[in-house]
């Protein structure tokens, strides 16, 4: 069983996902986000997504996802007004296509500032957390086989989700992310990919699993506990 977990506590005002006072152009799309740090926007209630502002509805969220996690968008522009204010956001999309992006009403999301980022390498086996920009921890991991490969990308962990039994294949708890099998387009959910312990300890480090990554239980622990929801996944070939 999954349970959801808390999605974070660390909140910030709509206008420090824009650029600073004095500093912007009305009905410009702004970059958000640097290296270090990221702005997670999470659900108040039902959220629209919009293919663009003002127009071309796209998807309907509700406020918590099929397993009771806060609905929760990575926002990677900011559409702002006269006085700097966020009148849009740009954000990554939890759903199928991997990669797709839409735009939410401020009054439909708290922010969150977000400090951790996730980097996978593939073709290494290896995991980093990094902290403000220091690396905090580093693991071997288990990557999807040939036939089922991780998906390669720019993602974000849209919900933590604790585990009831440990002793399963997912291990105590999973990060789940913004990506989505290339391949198990049938599976549950469509085939989400996450981050997650497992009961197979042998095969980490080996390209083996249907997608996931695995990490070893007492790490992913660790993990689980150091990263924020929102946080920025990169994952690389």
């Amino acid at each position: 069983m999954l349970v959801a977990a808390a999605v974070g506590s660390v909140f910030a005002t709509p206008t420090a996902a824009g650029a600073p006072a004095g500093r912007c152009r009305a009905n410009v799309l702004h970059r958000v986000g640097t290296q270090t740090t990221s702005y997670a926007a999470v659900a108040n209630g039902a959220v629209e997504a919009y293919r663009r502002p003002d127009g071309g509805r796209l998807v309907r969220f509700g406020r918590l996802n099929q397993n009771g996690y806060p609905t929760t968008f990575l926002i990677v522009g900011v559409v702002v007004g006269k006085n700097c204010g966020a009148s849009w956001y740009r954000v990554k999309l939890p759903m199928r296509p991997n990669g797709l992006v839409g735009y939410v009403r401020p009054s439909a999301v708290v922010v969150q500032r977000v400090r951790t980022r996730i980097v996978v390498d593939l073709s290494e086996r290896k995991l980093e957390l990094f902290r403000a920009g220091k690396l905090r921890l580093a693991t071997t991991v288990a990557v999807g086989s040939p036939a089922t490969p991780t998906p390669v990308g720019r993602f974000y962990v849209n919900q933590r989700i604790v585990v009831t039994d440990s002793t399963g294949p997912f291990g105590p708890a999973a990060l789940g992310i913004s990506a989505f099998s290339p391949v198990l387009t049938g599976w549950a959910q469509g085939g989400p990919i996450g981050i997650h312990g497992t009961n197979a300890p042998w095969s980490i480090g080996r390209a083996v699993s249907n997608g996931c990554i695995r990490v070893r239980n007492r790490t992913l622990q660790k993990l689980f506990a150091a990263t924020d929801g929102g946080t920025p996944v990169i994952i690389r070939p």
